[in-house]
């Protein structure tokens, strides 16, 4: 099928949503489970880790860990939002800036003024919505950021938007009288498709759209390690250090082969990570290749990771010729639960 669709359905059991792009899948959501980025938690302060520049915070739900704790001492109540997924036996991390996203806004109780995103170039546009918010919206009382959907969005959507994460806010950093634990879920599958896909021409969320969608085998591909290339393959192997990628070409040994292969890789590597839920450390072993073509993997692979959702920095070569990867721990590693 071409052009785009999503698609809002269960899998096992679960809520959980897919975007196809031309037959492909380009995004999937499945459950986040508990702890999930964005979730916010009243917790107790622990005790300091020395050397860490953190703290150890506890609930009912659980522990987590808090960097940068200035101001903060044993015994304080807070409220902190998870940031990340934990790995093994690492922590979730969380802090106490919390910020209340939504699909066209970003409401940040605790950094003041109205921005506008940098990714709306439009000069007239960005007065416009300016305007509108100041208009609009008796009382102002966080911080907030337009987010780049706002470009081409229906005012009164835009307004309605922000009243309600406004509102949500509100009802959150009220929670004085609420007990430990949990007090603001993260967003589901289906809340994340409406926030994140913006751009959507076609929506299906009939039971069994995945099976009519060809989804439920996308799914099964995702559950072995090795991904086809038209110029070879690569296999990703996650392990308790860190996430191995492997790049191989297909027979032919030449540099040139190599080189197909590599920048084939760094074309599709962010999606097969986003949709495995795969983050931290990511150590890629190249098919062989010149010396001098490093720099064109690099950038090929630069160039697609800035196109990606989730924050990954290109850390650089190590003196044996694999690349290192700094990946947020945003999604859920769901394929191992």
């Amino acid at each position: 099928m071409k052009g785009k669709i999503a698609l809002l359905d269960y899998f096992d059991g679960k809520e959980a949503a897919a975007l196809l792009i031309d037959g492909e899948l380009h995004d999937f959501f499945a459950e986040p489970g508990a702890n999930a980025p964005g979730s916010i938690f009243k917790v107790k302060v622990k005790h300091q880790i020395k050397g860490s520049g953190g703290i150890f915070v506890e609930s009912p739900d659980g522990d987590f860990f808090l960097h940068k704790t200035k101001g903060i001492t044993a015994g304080d109540v807070i409220l902190v939002q998870v940031s990340s997924y934990g790995d093994g036996e690492k922590l979730p991390r969380v802090t106490t800036k919390l910020l209340f996203k939504s699909r066209y806004v970003i409401v940040t109780p605790f950094n003041e003024g109205l921005n506008i995103a940098k990714n709306i170039k439009d000069n007239e546009r960005r007065i416009q919505l300016k305007q509108l918010v100041l208009e609009e919206l008796d009382h102002i009382p966080y911080g907030m950021i337009m987010r780049s959907s706002c470009a081409s969005a229906n005012k009164s959507e835009i307004i309605k938007d922000c009243k309600n994460t406004i509102m949500t806010a509100q009802n959150v950093l009220s929670a004085e009288d609420k007990q430990m634990g949990l007090i603001h879920r993260a967003p589901s599958p289906h809340q994340l498709a409406w926030r994140e896909w913006i751009d959507m021409p076609a929506l299906d969320k009939t039971s069994g759209t995945f099976a009519d969608h060809g989804v439920l085998e996308l799914i099964d591909e995702l559950k072995h390690s090795k991904v086809i290339l038209n110029n070879g393959n690569y296999y990703i192997e996650p392990t308790k250090a860190f996430v191995a990628i492997d790049v191989n070409t297909a027979g032919d040994i030449s540099f040139a082969a190599g080189l197909k292969a590599n920048l084939a890789m760094a074309k599709d590597l962010p999606r097969q990570l986003r949709l495995r839920g795969l983050g931290g450390q990511i150590v890629v072993d190249p098919a062989p290749m010149l010396r001098q073509d490093r720099k064109i993997v690099e950038n090929a692979l630069k160039s697609a990771l800035r196109k990606d959702t989730v924050e990954t920095n290109f850390v650089g070569w190590t003196a044996m010729g694999l690349i290192e990867l700094q990946r947020a721990r945003v999604r859920s590693n769901w394929l191992t639960r």
